[in-house]
């Protein structure tokens, strides 16, 4: 069941773990305080969550011939924008303009969230997923990490699996 501290109990939590608590799934927020000045939010939550970086994974968003679509990468890689467009049947992809990122899905850079996005995008998961019990992703605020089953991520996302990430 899921952890919350009082203050997120109180406030509700966030769009993501209001999606999660509405769909009745099993997750564990992992809160911890942000550094500003590290240079890698995802390697920042692993570190501070003593995770290992494999099973944290990063939200980056991306156009994919003009559609702006979601890629959940482990934070120990990048995403490989070929294979990104190739799994939604698109030929070519960027990383999307930030400020475009951000009023689309709600969150801030660094604190986008796959779950509870103001707009519903079209999400792919990296398959390297699969090989762990419960994976990381942020929680929709820098500091703020959810620990939950990767199938549980893809179901409540639609997500497409496929081997999107580069170690």
């Amino acid at each position: 069941m899921a952890k919350k501290s009082k203050k997120q109990q109180q406030s509700g939590g966030t769009p993501a773990t209001v999606a999660l608590t509405a769909a009745g799934l099993e997750f564990t927020v992992h809160a911890y305080d942000h550094d500003p000045a590290h240079p890698s939010y995802g390697e920042e939550a692993a570190e501070a969550m003593g995770v290992s970086p494999d099973r944290v994974f990063k939200t980056l968003v991306a156009d994919v011939d003009g559609t702006l679509t979601v890629a959940v990468v482990p934070v120990a890689g990048s995403l490989d924008l070929k294979a990104l467009a190739a799994a939604v049947g698109g030929k070519r992809a960027a990383m999307a303009d930030p400020t475009l990122a951000e009023r689309t899905t709600g969150y801030v850079r660094g604190g986008i969230s796959p779950l509870g996005q103001r707009r519903k995008l079209t999400t792919v998961l990296d398959d390297s997923a699969k090989a762990h019990d419960t994976i990381c992703v942020s929680a929709g605020r820098r500091g703020l990490e959810v620990e939950l089953s990767p199938t549980d991520l893809a179901d409540l996302t639609d997500a497409v699996l496929a081997p999107i990430g580069r170690a």
